[in-house]
């Protein structure tokens, strides 16, 4: 099933299409096929919409002990340290997402968001060229690709 939505992602050029697609990949890596690690999920997602960044993450980490191969522990818990402003153990979060689900698209964006945020457009623009592989099409990357090429041109500097 993902494998047919990531086919379609990269030929959608329509935002309300590419947004729906996305969304139909989001709530196949959200079930985890497992209860118990499904309302674990829910409660660190919870604290995250609470601000509660200590708490998600705290949830997150059980998560992750639990079932250390599904890739949105990880990218979850990698948001709730950029939330809180914790870029490094974000990035390296982010890794494990990334080693578990190459193509996932939220970590690589948030990726790129957090290398410009430390100054590394090079990196930055890296992990926007693998999300142009999974979604050509994706609203603001061209301008994001654009912004960093510049960037890069201008000396390296933002």
């Amino acid at each position: 099933m993902l494998d047919d939505l990531f086919a379609q992602l990269r030929v959608a050029t329509a935002p309300a299409e590419i947004e729906a697609l996305q969304n139909g990949i989001w709530q196949v890596w959200l079930a985890t096929g497992d209860a118990a690690l499904d309302k674990q999920l829910e409660a660190g997602m919870r604290a995250l919409q609470a601000a509660d960044f200590t708490r998600a993450i705290g949830v997150f980490d059980e998560l992750i002990a639990a079932a250390p191969h599904l890739a949105e522990g990880w990218n979850k818990r990698a948001t709730a340290y950029y939330q809180r402003g914790d870029y490094r153990a974000s990035l390296a979060d982010i890794a494990e997402t990334l080693r578990r689900e190459p193509r996932h698209f939220g970590a690589l964006w948030g990726q790129a968001a957090i290398l410009r945020q430390l100054a590394d457009p090079r990196r930055a623009l890296r992990a926007l060229k693998q999300l142009e592989a999974l979604c050509p099409h994706l609203p603001g990357l061209r301008e994001q690709q654009l912004a960093l090429r510049e960037q890069l041109e201008d000396g390296g500097t933002p």
